[in-house]
Order: C-alpha cells, then sequence, then structure tokens
C-alpha cells in the first residue's frame, strides 16, 4: 500500500517577512508625516509667543511714554500697514527715526528692528521674529480733556505676520494684502490701550 507523502509549505516564513515590512513602512510612513506636522505647529507656537512678547513690548512703550501716546500713531488716525506712513517692521526701510534723539523715534526704531528679528541673528540673517512681522498703531478715541467731558485716549496695538499653513483670515486688518492673495496665511493678534488723562484725574 501506498502512503501519500506529506507535502510541507515552503515559503510562508519569507511572506510572513514580507507583510511585516509592509506594515512597517506604513508606520514609519505615518511617523514622518505626524513628525512633519509637528514641526509645523511647533514653528507656528514659537511664532506666535514671539508675537505676545513684541505685542506686549510695544504696548509696554507706549504705556511709558503716555503723554506722546498720539506720535506712535504713523500718520492719520486708523492708518493700517501698507499706507503711507507706516513705519513698524517688514518693509520699512526709513532709518530715520534710528537717527532721531526723541524717546519715540528710539522706540520705532527698536520696534521696528524687533519685528524684523534683530534680536537674534545667525550669519547677518536676522531670524529673531516671526516671517514678514509688521505691526500697526491705530488711535481709536482722540483724548479730549475738554471740562465735561474728560475722554481718555484709546489706541490699538496690532502685530501681523505669515503663517506656515492656511486657517482662517483674522478680523485685525493689520498686515492685510502683505503676504499674498489667500489671507488665511495672515495671523494677527491685538490689544487695545486707554491712556488716561492727569488733568482728569
Amino acid at each position: 500500500m501506498l502512503t501519500p507523502r506529506a507535502t510541507r509549505q515552503s515559503g510562508t516564513t519569507m511572506l510572513e517577512i514580507l507583510v511585516t515590512l509592509v506594515i512597517l513602512a506604513f508606520g514609519l510612513l505615518g511617523l514622518a508625516g505626524l513628525n512633519a506636522k509637528i514641526q509645523t505647529l511647533d514653528m507656528e507656537a514659537y511664532q506666535r509667543a514671539q508675537a505676545i512678547l513684541l505685542l506686549q513690548d510695544i504696548t509696554a512703550r507706549i504705556k511709558a511714554n503716555n503723554g506722546n501716546a498720539s506720535l506712535y500713531v504713523p500718520g492719520s488716525a486708523g492708518t493700517t500697514y501698507g499706507t503711507a506712513g507706516d513705519r513698524y517692521g517688514t518693509g520699512y526701510d526709513d532709518t530715520s527715526a534710528c537717527a532721531g534723539t526723541t524717546q519715540v523715534d528710539r522706540d520705532i526704531c527698536d520696534i521696528s528692528n524687533a519685528l524684523k528679528g534683530a534680536a537674534e541673528s545667525s550669519s547677518g540673517t536676522k531670524l529673531g521674529a516671526m516671517i514678514g512681522a509688521r505691526a500697526c498703531v491705530e488711535q481709536l478715541v482722540v483724548p479730549d480733556p475738554s471740562t465735561g467731558v474728560c475722554a481718555p485716549g484709546s489706541y490699538r496695538v496690532t502685530v501681523a505676520w505669515q503663517g506656515m499653513g492656511a486657517t482662517a483670515a483674522p478680523s485685525l486688518t493689520c498686515g492685510t494684502g502683505q503676504y499674498g492673495a489667500n489671507e488665511a496665511y495672515r495671523r494677527a493678534i491685538g490689544s487695545t490701550i486707554v491712556i488716561g488723562l492727569p488733568a482728569c484725574i
């Protein structure tokens, strides 16, 4: 009587190794994508932190020199970046404020240089600020020391920069049209300052 020979399957180990390699490759691709997303979010967080620091610096300078707060407003009230008279950050190349002798001139020079990243540089390239950083100072309420009125001055300080990806366009208008056709790449944060009138106290 003939007995059937048991046939052994071969190659299953190789097939298991190939399946494992395919699964591992997909996992590594997922990790690479996650790493790229984390780096983008890290850069966005860094830029927002820098913007907050610069916004606090600008508002502190205006508050410290509150008697001349209106001189920080470029041009007329409500002037936003990109129009005549603007003087803060990227795109502002007038160095006359840096040669000025008043506190306002020195502040304008320092603010503009900080927005351009002068706080940190490498090989002559300024790295210490956000991409395309700009600032706008707008006068919202003109101070009125008239008897019976005593309205304090109100100012809005806004810092704008270019984000790494598209989100919702900010409602603040500082930097509008300065970061390409898609406003969703523009980021902006703002703060309102109220400067009291010493004569009204």
